[in-house]
């Protein structure tokens, strides 16, 4: 047979090809188990029937404000029933949702809706005073929706209809249309700003789709789990996990958020499975009173948002609680690789499981593929845990690109990869393991330090919470180790000398901090310690 004799009359059409799109998970949630419960917020209660009936009337009501293909919709929302719909309202329009971080300046926020040309703005009356500042900074404000959260008492409207009375108007039975063209624009996500300097990354329908599967195949989850919202929505979209939760037909637990007790107290009230969160969430329930978490245990959890230490993965398992570690960035729709457990770690010590979960693993199985490189040269780096080179992906689980920036653009692409900046060395079973981003890496009197490692090193201290170190300049040596250290609750500041001989015993002589700050991180919504403070704080300190 000729390759002519398999495509001739064997055309690709509307019987055997559609495009991918997570909105069909919606509909087939709610065709097939109408009466389960999609979304608990307080005492609301609301099934994917009524789901999808909500996010239709959203998307008819969007499209007699003259919301269409291309469109930019933007959340300023917690984690709220809106905040879920507007996952799904705006794509059936083929419009793109922008889910904004809630803790950005009003500066920040204009420009952003200036950039994305956002048409609307849906925003919760919490957020009411830097969203009145933001609007007044934008060069063309959105139109704007209030969303009037029963948890929120205080906060001003803003808009010129509440959320409710403007879904109420539209047509519960208004047609949703696929994407015609899976490539199409989905959501628009900011970096976290770690770097100071965040860039629009646009996600299509079809990674969002796979992405959304990868989640259930790579966490082997169940039908009809119960998701905790720990992690914000508006973050990676929730690491695609509302259109996950469709897929298996979940039950989501809002929470607006986080607070360690009230965390416990839900996952009893309603039976939790799964949650997520960056390190710092898992550390605070690591260290909170044993009387909270009385009852709980075998619950699933997900790390990612940084590179979580040994100890906190050691503490989660003390618990009770099946963590997995994941690795990923906005790039590439949240996690895109994870830590795969192997049997033969079940007979190790659980200090050598957790370092050995601690890592980032290998691509998840609908992520094509993930590699350490040589960023000159962009070939494999040797498998023996000491080479060091770029973490690179390319697959179906990554970015269009960065909106209205293709020098940028071209740039994380160059050499057909996805550059992460992420530095790493792949051990002899093929896992891979961050030494540190390109830019955290610490080179005093010529050595290279791991921030990383020097962090990990401190987070077994029984006083630290969490720890960033970071370069400090020193006339001697270039630079130095500056550890910036959060304690945990209740416990007193160690003598900085007394630290520095606990690192002796972890760490070689000169990656040891020679200063030591103590006080709460600056931290992105999403749990990312912004090293770039960090950074400029440690060179206005006095000399050692």
């Amino acid at each position: 047979m000729s390759h002519d004799a398999y495509t001739q009359g064997l055309e690709r059409n509307r019987a055997n090809y559609t495009s991918l799109s997570p909105l069909s998970f919606l509909r087939k949630a709610a065709q097939v188990h109408p009466q389960r419960v999609a979304l608990i917020h307080g005492e609301r209660r609301l099934t994917w029937s009524e789901e999808y009936a909500r996010c239709r009337r959203l998307a008819s009501a969007l499209h007699d404000w003259g919301i269409g293909r291309g469109d930019t919709v933007a959340a300023m929302l917690a984690n709220t029933p809106a905040m879920f719909e507007l996952h799904y309202g705006p794509a059936m329009l083929g419009a793109v949702v922008n889910t904004l971080n809630t803790r950005l300046d009003a500066a920040t926020i204009a420009f952003m809706l200036d950039y994305a040309q956002a048409k609307v703005l849906f925003t919760d009356r919490e957020f009411a005073p830097v969203v009145a500042q933001a609007l007044a900074l934008c060069k063309q404000a959105p139109r704007v929706i209030d969303v009037d959260d029963a948890e929120v008492t205080a906060g001003d409207f803003l808009g010129e209809i509440e959320y409710e009375a403007f879904i109420a108007g539209g047509d519960a039975a208004f047609e949703m249309a696929l994407p015609e063209d899976e490539w199409d624009a989905i959501s628009l996500n900011y970096t976290s700003g770690t770097t100071g300097d965040p860039k629009g990354v646009v996600y299509h329908h079809r990674g969002a789709y796979l992405n959304a599967v990868a989640n259930i195949i790579d966490w082997s989850m169940p039908p009809h789990p119960v998701y905790l919202w720990t992690l914000p929505m508006f973050h990676c979209n929730g690491w695609c996990f509302p259109w996950t939760m469709a897929a298996v037909a979940g039950t989501q637990v809002c929470l607006r958020r986080f607070d360690p007790k009230r965390v416990f107290e839900l996952m009893r009230e309603h039976g939790v499975t799964h949650y997520c969160g960056a390190p710092i969430v898992h550390s605070a329930l690591v260290a909170a009173p044993a009387e909270w978490k009385q009852g709980l245990s075998g619950v699933q959890a997900q790390v990612a948002g940084a590179a979580p230490p040994a100890a906190v993965i050691e503490g989660m398992e003390r618990m009770g609680f099946h963590i997995t570690h994941v690795y990923g960035l906005t790039e590439v729709y949240g996690p895109a690789s994870l830590c795969q457990p192997k049997d033969e770690w079940a007979a190790l010590g659980i200090a050598e499981r957790a370092d050995l979960n601690s890592r980032q693993g290998v691509a998840c199985l609908l992520q094509e593929d993930m590699q350490v490189l040589d960023p000159q040269t962009l070939q494999p780096v040797p498998w023996d845990g000491q080479a060091i080179g770029e973490i690179m992906y390319r697959g179906n689980i990554t970015m269009k690109g960065y909106l209205g920036n293709p020098r940028a653009t071209q740039a994380a692409f160059e050499g057909g990869w996805f550059h992460t900046g992420d530095l790493a060395v792949v051990y002899p079973d093929g896992y891979v393991k961050i030494r540190d981003r390109s830019k955290d890496v610490i080179i005093s009197g010529g050595e290279n330090i791991s921030s990383i490692e020097v962090e990990d090193a401190l987070c077994r201290h029984p006083a630290v919470m969490a720890a960033a170190v970071v370069a400090r300049p020193d006339e001697k040596w270039g630079e130095t180790p500056c550890a910036f250290i959060e304690l945990k609750s209740g416990s007193d500041a160690p003598a900085s000398d007394a630290l520095q001989q606990y690192c002796k015993t972890h760490l070689a002589g000169f990656k040891v901090p020679r200063a030591f700050v103590f006080g709460e991180l600056p931290r992105t919504s999403t749990g990312k310690v912004q090293k770039y403070l960090l950074r400029e704080r440690a060179k206005e300190l006095p000399p050692a």
